[in-house]
């Protein structure tokens, strides 16, 4: 009897550590873009993380705010009118298990998102078109450039709300949804993405070799009927967990740094590698500045 126990106790703990990744199904993926990389997860998130993430913000919820593009502080706009609160890395184990979904599926690791933030999107409220990777110099000092976002759909929109790409490539396959009567006017301005309960988009604003890609310009439409429920894990391409110094040491941010210097990625590779006085690089100890 007491081994059955232990042997059951076991399958627990392995179906436990193990359902993170399990449920990662490759063929639930599809692909929304390729300039900018963006790609839907069909039920990426069941019922009942939705509506778990949801009853964490509702008590919450403030008005949303923007980053300034030079100071990099936090200010209120109308460029974003959606209410939203921040849930802070495994704040229990639903929302623990949600993250390491996100880390198994992106390949990103954990320590390198913010917290996952909630945002509650009424009538006619939106976020106008922007980027996830920063322009100030106080933002991109903390883990570097957003490199990912993964934005989860908590609810069924009625109409509108969609996630829109105005500015990105369209491929011959995605002309027909311009017609598509089941979009906003908002959402036939570029890519959309309709916002489905459970679903949720995977997006990528830097390119492979650390550059802003700007067609990754996006933003949220207008919710016309119903409400809007969503959560958003940004990821950087450095820890975001790290505590930021106030020294000015110049040291190497990537043990790959020197490798890459061999191969000329100081050249090649400038802005990721040396950087700028305002935004320094990743490697510029190994590209012999210091």
């Amino acid at each position: 009897m007491t081994n059955l126990y232990l042997l059951l106790i076991s399958f627990l703990f392995i179906l436990f550590r193990s359902s993170s990744s399990s449920i990662i199904n490759p063929s639930k993926v599809k692909q929304v873009s390729w300039k900018p990389r963006a790609f839907v997860y069909e039920g990426f998130l069941t019922e009942e993380e939705c509506d778990h993430m949801i009853s964490l913000a509702k008590s919450e919820l403030k008005r949303s705010a923007v980053a300034d593009n030079v100071s990099g502080k936090s200010k209120l706009s109308e460029v974003r009118t959606s209410s939203g609160m921040f849930i802070p890395k495994s704040k229990d184990p639903i929302v623990a298990g949600i993250e390491d979904k996100i880390a198994t599926w992106t390949f990103l690791p954990k320590e390198n998102g913010e917290d996952i933030q909630v945002l509650k999107y009424e009538h006619g409220q939106k976020y106008d078109p922007h980027f996830d990777y920063f322009t100030d110099a106080v933002n991109v000092a903390h883990g570097g450039h957003r490199i990912a976002t993964v934005l989860m759909y908590l609810s069924d929109v009625e109409k509108g709300g969609e996630t829109v790409f105005p500015s990105a490539e369209v491929a011959s396959r995605h002309k027909t949804s311009k017609s598509d009567d089941d979009l906003s006017e908002c959402a036939k301005k570029g890519i959309a993405v309709k916002p489905r309960k459970g679903d949720a988009l995977l997006f990528f604003s830097l390119y492979p070799t650390a550059i802003p890609d700007a067609t990754s310009l996006h933003g949220g439409c207008p919710v016309i009927e119903g409400e809007k429920w969503s959560a958003t894990k940004w990821i950087h391409v450095d820890s975001f967990d790290k505590i930021v110094g106030g020294g000015g040491d110049c040291k190497d941010q990537n043990e790959n740094c020197e490798r890459w210097a061999a191969l000329g990625e100081c050249t090649k590779n400038k802005e990721y590698m040396i950087g700028t006085p305002e935004l320094p690089g990743y490697c510029r100890r190994s590209c012999k500045l210091c």
